[in-house]
């Protein structure tokens, strides 16, 4: 299926690895001009490489960590002189600590703060000028199934992940008179090294090995399995294509229907 993204422009903040780098991946496999940013210029350039290696596509690697005001200015001006516009916004950051309230201090609240909401903040509001010169764009945010219940020792993702959803969700009606359409993207257990560090902590407060508490989950998933990130990055790339004209405002799971309500 042609998902008409060639010759779009996108940006894929924290696009080095993991679930950013699977939608940096199936992005450019569809034909689009693909930047993404990591926290060093030398993994940024790595990441835009292997990519490029894969698709034959134009990528772009940039230094930025998406908790600073000044590195995200950097990158969309960057963009903007590399594209001269801006078709396609995927939000995506680290998980921030894991942790539960009385462990947690005040500067990593403050920290998971910058790094998980503001930083979707900051990088719709430069990226709105962008895609003004492109005629409308999408925006999506990648979350965590924690925006549909809180995860165990996740405190801090069980805060603001789901503030990242609901900032989607006004954003996609105060934004659609301008042709911007924005959703947001949860995961739920997918085989990248966040998920091996949250099942090594787990490990060690459970006492169980890490494959232990690995088949104890996936005994949660009706699939039966953990995804794996292309699966992740295969939606990514329809939700923000023309394929999906009519979505907006949604919260999608790609959890293999661990999050059994409705």
């Amino acid at each position: 299926m042609d998902l008409g993204l060639k010759g779009k422009a996108a940006l894929v903040t924290a696009g080095s690895s993991g679930l950013g780098y699977a939608c940096a991946l199936e992005l450019a496999r569809e034909g689009a001009r693909v930047a993404l940013c990591s926290r060093t210029l030398e993994r940024a350039q790595q990441a835009a490489e292997r990519v490029a290696a894969q698709t034959g596509a134009e990528v772009h690697g940039f230094a930025a960590d998406v908790a600073r005001p000044d590195d995200l200015e950097r990158l969309f001006g960057g963009v903007g002189e590399m594209f001269g516009r801006l078709d396609i916004l995927i939000c995506n950051a680290g998980g921030p600590p894991a942790g539960k309230f009385e462990a947690l201090d005040e500067a990593e609240w403050e920290t998971a703060f910058a790094l998980t909401l503001m930083s979707v903040v900051r990088s719709v509001r430069l990226a709105l000028p962008l895609m003004a010169a492109a005629g409308g764009g999408r925006i999506l945010a990648i979350t965590s199934s924690s925006v549909k219940r809180p995860l165990d020792n996740l405190t801090l993702s069980n805060t603001f992940r789901p503030a990242v959803q609901g900032l989607c969700k006004s954003l996609s009606i105060e934004l659609a008179p301008h042709n911007v359409q924005v959703n947001s993207l949860a995961p739920g257990r997918i085989e990248t090294e966040r998920i091996n560090q949250l099942d090594d902590l787990a490990a060690q407060r459970t006492g169980l090995s890490r494959a232990e508490v690995r088949a104890a989950s996936e005994r949660e998933i009706p699939l039966g399995r953990v995804g794996q990130p292309e699966e992740f990055g295969r939606v990514a790339a329809f939700v923000c294509s023309p394929a999906a004209l009519y979505l907006n405002g949604s919260s999608l799971l790609v959890d293999g229907g661990a999050v059994t309500s409705l």
